[in-house]
């Protein structure tokens, strides 16, 4: 049997009992202060030496199941005060009934709020949650399965949680809590941001409580009508204002809520007489400026706090513990800095960089590849080319630990725009010559412009080019369609003419018709041609019967030596050196100038890999490609690719997405997985 401190001893848990199939912990009460006591270190101690003093058996780090310790129990959904919420968690049992708990760090931080502190040790991660951050919290971390998940028995226990299991369910129930007080402050002066950045709204808590942030939609603003019906009232060049929630499991005072109802809108003011008019013409009202806190609301035993957010700025939630206090600021530079390390190989990085005047946020993932981490092309749909998903889902479906989004894709169709190969097939052929990562199993990398040349030999020794292969880019010529374009193959514009190919030979001649009209079958020991526009009059040189080869290099040759491909562009570095060139790519002017946040992948001098969400700059929009080009650089990478971007953009870790709120991110097509060596 595990000793305990004598600190920990009575606080541990008070009651275990099996309840038909569910496990139920009764987790004493006592204020979160006395977790730190009993199971807190200094911060230096969590950057870990070989020599540190262990923490209490349930925060040891369990990297594989002791001897006496029985199969785990494993779920992907939590219920946190009866709401039902996606989260993965895990139990395992020992000796004497004793129950330890595990929930995934992303669950952890979306729903219960827990901010993660830098660490170098990927075993220990420490936390703050209304406590110190001179002393944080250390929780021991185990991974599984695509996931770090968090020994989260103590931490539980003390902040008075009950937990139970049910089925593939984690039910938590945590204490009831009160808002005493929500009020709203100015942070310390700064001459140089306006006062609205420095806007502060203090929630008073009678004791700790989960909390979840959230990005809302564009708020409308409501404009003062015109005292003169002839005035008209010029558009603002504003952007609106943005709503951010703030929910927390607590109960506001009934006093709060009425504090922040909503007034009516002003009523219109009266119009003035002609004369006054004539000598005094009406000027436009300026609209009112909207309050912060929009309206506070009390819905299933949770307070819910409406902000309006104005373009430029977000909240940014911290904790105190005393008094326990939660603290929204509104920010122009929301980014927290972080540097941890996730596990074997992995670290995740984010802060600001710097570009002249302009600062980015920028948030990536350091992968060592020589540390047991692989990389592989994913596809949202696991038997058609045709389909799109949001990244966090087909990252969770490959049990991928880390991903980004891929390469670019029709929204509309939903099928591939660029390369993707496979163990060494290809998915979909590249297009326009764009850029292009390739890589093996080994860790070796490749940067480039790539194109695939295929050809279709006759029988007679007679060439014809092929275009493009399993690609929703629509062009006049021959495309070929293989079983990884899906079961069936529906044509994409009129008037194709499709040639079925089985082993070799042209077995079917079939008139496509309008689009979308026929279905035709991709036989499994063949593939089909499509030809479209003036490519149709080859169909008299393919007749039924005709032996037919297919001749298929990749341009530069380098590109075939490496079993994985994905295509997307342009290419922003090699050599260290830019060599940007987004006109050489065809990519249109409105795409060169945009400003958007936007995906990367480049390679380090240490060999190391790092994948990349860069986010806009403080006050405004994100880079343009020359600026993503000039930050990559600056982020020290020697090979640079841009990814597809925009609300495309996701960087994923361990079931959550770290750049962006999952509601904000668009469905993606295609992205690259990173996955621990079983």
């Amino acid at each position: 049997m595990v000793k305990m401190p004598n600190c920990c001893q009575q606080q541990y848990l008070s009651a275990v009992s099996l309840i038909g199939n569910s496990r139920f912990i009764q987790a004493s009460v006592s204020p979160i202060l006395s977790l730190a006591l009993c199971l807190g270190t200094s911060y230096a101690n969590a950057q870990e030496s070989p020599n540190a003093k262990p923490l209490p058996r349930s925060s040891q780090s369990p990297i594989s199941p002791s001897p006496l310790v029985r199969s785990p129990a494993l779920g992907n959904q939590i219920s946190l005060n009866g709401r039902t919420l996606p989260g993965n968690w895990l139990q395992r049992s020992g000796t004497a009934n004793q129950i330890t708990t595990y929930l995934s760090d992303g669950t952890f931080r979306q729903f219960i709020g827990v901010n993660f502190l830098n660490s170098s040790n990927w075993t220990r991660q420490p936390i703050q949650w209304f406590s110190s951050l001179i002393k944080p919290l250390v929780l021991s971390t185990t991974l599984l399965e695509g996931y770090r998940y968090l020994d989260i028995t103590n931490f539980a226990q003390t902040a008075g949680w009950q937990i139970a299991t049910n089925g593939n369910t984690l039910m938590i129930t945590t204490p009831k809590v009160q808002i005493t007080n929500i009020g709203q402050s100015q942070q310390p002066s700064d001459a140089s941001v306006s006062p609205l950045q420095q806007a502060r709204i203090l929630v008073d808590l009678n004791r700790p409580t989960p909390w979840q942030v959230a990005q809302g939609s564009t708020i409308k603003t409501t404009q003062i009508p015109s005292p003169d019906p002839d005035t008209l009232i010029p558009k603002s060049t504003i952007p609106p204002n943005r709503e951010w929630t703030v929910t927390l499991d607590a109960i506001a005072d009934p006093v709060l809520i009425e504090r922040y109802t909503p007034q009516p809108p002003p009523a219109a003011p009266t119009s003035l007489p002609d004369l006054l008019k004539q000598l005094s013409p009406a000027t436009p009202p300026l609209p009112a400026p909207e309050p912060l806190i929009q309206k506070v609301e009390v819905a299933n035993n949770q307070t819910i706090i409406h902000l309006s957010v104005p373009f430029g700025l977000s909240p940014q939630v911290s904790t105190v513990a005393d008094p326990n206090r939660l603290i929204i600021d509104i920010r122009p530079d929301p980014l927290e800095e972080r540097d941890i390390t996730w596990a074997p190989g992995l670290r995740w990085r984010q802060r600001y960089i710097n570009l002249g005047i302009e600062r980015f946020g920028v948030v990536w993932l350091e992968i060592n590849p020589r540390t047991g981490l692989t990389l592989k092309p994913m596809s949202a749909s696991p038997n058609t080319l045709m389909g799109t998903a949001p990244l966090i889902q087909t990252a969770q479906r490959y049990s991928a630990v880390a991903a980004i989004n891929g390469g670019y894709f029709n929204r509309n169709n939903r099928l591939p725009l660029g390369a993707i190969r496979r163990d060494s097939q290809w998915l979909s052929g590249p297009i326009l010559n764009r850029g292009a990562i390739a890589w093996n199993d080994s860790g070796e990398f490749y940067f480039g412009r790539l194109t695939l040349e295929e050809t279709l030999i006759i029988g007679n020794n007679q060439h014809l080019p092929i275009l493009f292969l399993n690609s929703g880019y629509i062009q006049s010529g021959i495309a070929r369609y293989t079983p990884a374009w899906g079961a069936t193959y529906t044509p994409l514009t009129d008037n194709e003419i499709i040639l079925v190919v089985q082993k070799d030979q042209i077995t079917n001649q079939l008139p496509g018709g309008k689009v979308g009209e026929q279905v035709v079958p991709i036989p499994q020991d063949g593939y089909l041609l499509t030809l479209r526009a003036s490519a149709t009059t080859n169909a008299s040189l393919l007749p039924v019967g005709t032996a037919v080869t297919i001749s298929s290099t990749p341009t530069p040759a380098d590109f075939n030596r490496y079993p994985y491909i994905i295509g997307a562009g342009p290419l922003l570095i090699q050599n260290r050196q830019i060599v940007l060139n987004a006109k050489g790519e065809k990519f249109s002017n409105a795409f060169i100038a945009e400003k958007a946040v936007r995906s990367g992948i480049c390679t380090t001098s240490t060999g190391t890999l790092m994948i990349a969400a860069v986010q806009n700059r403080v006050g405004g929009y994100g880079p343009t490609l020359a600026e993503h080009a000039q930050l990559m650089q600056q982020m020290g990478c020697v090979d640079a690719l841009n990814l597809d971007g925009g609300s495309s953009t996701s960087l994923y870790l361990g079931g959550q997405l770290l750049d962006r709120f999952p509601s904000t991110a668009a469905r993606v097509h295609n992205g690259i997985g990173i996955f621990l060596k079983k």
